[in-house]
């Protein structure tokens, strides 16, 4: 299948999706989480695949966020239905019955860091950054963020993030646990493939079983997910939202009201 927005080859049964958008540093817009959502349904019914890649194209960025164009033009129930259907399709990985791996190349921010942290496992190149600076726009992060990041790094650390802004490397990645591995970029897709090619070596049945299992612990969350697509669409009608973004295409600091 052909996709607009992704590259996706099959190599000794490891499907590796790659988002196509370099020019924009990979950004998720709203056609390119939806072919993210095919090409992982695809590949769960498809018996020659055993394994899943996804990372971006280019060296700067595995996702630099959602496309602010698309989001300034929404209104509230536009907004809660955008935040639905990007929690679906995260779910859809995060579900997938085949081991799902990140491969983080550089900035996975806002929508991109929550694409990282639907996968399976995350593996990070030495100049990645993760972070959920939805709060620079007057907005939270709407396709999971809010719920998967305190699975990884506890409700404190996950506070101060989605409250500040703030970015995190590769490193304080990996000693917050956000990250399995981290390695030179030129090794990235080697360590992907290393790793998975070892879990190709065990039961698909049983890998399976895992991946619902450990799925299972978190999965009487519904509550959290659902308040982040309401709180999501609330934020879009605020001023504050108006203003961050404006600030953000017009490169200039944003100046909240709290409106």
């Amino acid at each position: 299948m052909t996709f607009e927005n992704l590259l996706t080859e099959t190599d000794n049964n490891i499907l590796t999706i790659t988002i196509n958008r370099s020019d924009k540093l990979n950004a998720l817009n709203r056609n390119t989480v939806k072919e993210i959502g095919q090409a992982i349904k695809n590949a769960g019914s498809d018996n020659a695949i055993k394994a899943i890649i996804i990372t971006g194209s280019g060296q700067k960025a595995f996702a630099a966020g959602a496309d602010i164009t698309e989001l300034v033009v929404l209104s509230v129930e536009e907004g809660k239905i955008l935040s639905k259907e990007g929690q679906d399709v995260y779910r859809s990985i995060e579900t997938c019955p085949k081991p799902v791996v990140a491969a983080v190349n550089g900035f996975a921010l806002g929508a991109g860091c929550e694409l990282s942290m639907a996968c399976h496992i995350r593996i990070a190149s030495e100049n990645a950054k993760f972070g959920q600076p939805e709060v620079n726009l007057g907005l939270i992060a709407g396709y999971g963020g809010t719920q998967r990041l305190i699975q990884y790094v506890g409700k404190t650390k996950a506070l101060e993030l989605h409250m500040t802004g703030d970015l995190i490397n590769a490193e304080q990645a990996l000693k917050l646990g956000l990250v399995n591995y981290v390695v030179p970029q030129d090794q990235l897709i080697l360590k992907c493939v290393e790793l998975l090619e070892k879990i190709k070596t065990k039961s698909p049945k049983a890998i399976t079983s895992v991946i619902n299992t450990i799925n299972a612990y978190f999965d009487n969350n519904t509550i959290g997910f659902a308040t982040e697509i309401e709180e999501f669409g609330k934020c879009i009608a605020t001023q504050d939202f108006k203003e961050g973004t404006s600030a953000f295409i017009e490169k200039r600091k944003a100046e909240f009201v709290g409106k």
